[in-house]
């Protein structure tokens, strides 16, 4: 069941019933694919419908942040919980493992794919990553093809929003994948190079707040919190008069 959110259809579950669905695409006959949307992601899809409607065709659109959550409240339809992709992937990667799912992973800087795959495979030695390229290309066709030869069953698409969902929609039916999954920074996350919040922050739903302290460029990016929020707000209004 999904929960409308400003025009985008959440999936409306837990965490654990996330990664069972997302392992149930997973072995479907069928291509399909994975977003995570944050209230970054759904405010710029206000104003860009082919946007909007690509991240409503996937299987899966999971709430990737605290202000969706929020939202879902003001608008009295409250979503079970967060669903952050870090962590649904690496749920998900434990699944392959045990039944022997080939994963690609796709983005991020020359080498980070890689130290990802060499930290992901040294805590989950059964995990088999077929393949890796880093986010900077010009073509799409060696990807693709890369990819196919390579028998992914799954491909982790890490090229930030919208670029990744955009690639996913061109390019779901051409690398023999089941599901492709759009993951933004992920990659750095398993590889090191970028530090997620402490627990304390990401309970108390202020991950942001941590990236804005480490990361204080960003502060023109988080103004659309504040500013999603309000969409919702107007919006709940005006469906109750």
């Amino acid at each position: 069941m999904r929960v409308d959110i400003l025009g985008i259809g959440f999936d409306n579950v837990t965490f654990d019933e996330a990664v069972d669905r997302g392992f149930e695409l997973l072995c479907s006959d069928f291509p399909s694919y994975v977003v995570t949307p944050n209230s970054e992601i759904v405010y710029d899809s206000l104003s860009n419908s082919d946007y909007a409607s690509i991240l409503n065709k996937a299987g899966l659109v999971l709430p990737d942040g605290i202000g969706v959550i929020y939202a879902s409240r003001i608008l009295g339809r409250p979503l079970k919980q967060k669903v952050a992709g870090i962590d649904f992937a690496k749920a998900l990667m434990k699944r392959m493992a045990d039944s022997g799912k080939r994963l690609y992973l796709f983005g991020s800087k020359p080498g980070i794919a890689e130290a990802a795959a060499e930290k992901l495979t040294a805590e989950m030695p059964d995990l088999i990553i077929c393949g890796c390229h880093d986010g900077y290309f010009t073509d799409d066709k060696p990807i693709i093809e890369d990819i196919l030869q390579s028998g992914a069953d799954c491909v982790f698409v890490c090229l930030g929003a919208p670029k990744q969902e955009l690639w996913i929609r061109d390019h779901l039916h051409e690398t023999g994948a089941k599901l492709m999954i759009g993951l933004g920074g992920s990659l750095d996350g398993y590889a090191g190079t970028v530090k997620r919040a402490p627990d304390i922050f990401i309970k108390l739903g202020l991950e942001w707040f941590y990236r804005l302290i480490k990361e204080p460029w960003r502060f023109k990016r988080m103004l659309r919190l504040p500013k999603f929020l309000w969409k919702a707000v107007m919006a709940s209004f005006i469906e109750r008069k």
